[in-house]
């Protein structure tokens, strides 16, 4: 039996995407499993009971990843 994952969002920084039923996709400041917290993004329900698979970040990766993205020439792609 798989283990029970808990989370506690601190902060809704952003949304990114919402979809037609609901789900959104957002940047959180979330603790899971009652550790220190990180920077989150993922899709979820609109009561934050569901949500998809998705990506944590500690506060020196959104740094670099916030570096990388403001490099980019998005006009390229």
């Amino acid at each position: 039996m798989a283990a029970k994952i808990t989370y506690t969002i601190q902060d809704v920084l952003g949304d990114l995407s919402v979809a037609a039923n609901g789900w959104k996709k957002e940047l959180t400041y979330t603790s899971w499993n009652n550790r220190d917290e990180k920077f989150d993004l993922r899709s979820w329900n609109p009561d934050h009971s569901a949500m998809t698979k998705g990506i944590t970040l500690t506060k020196e990766e959104i740094l670099k990843l916030k570096d990388i993205l403001n490099d980019i020439d998005f006009d390229k792609y």
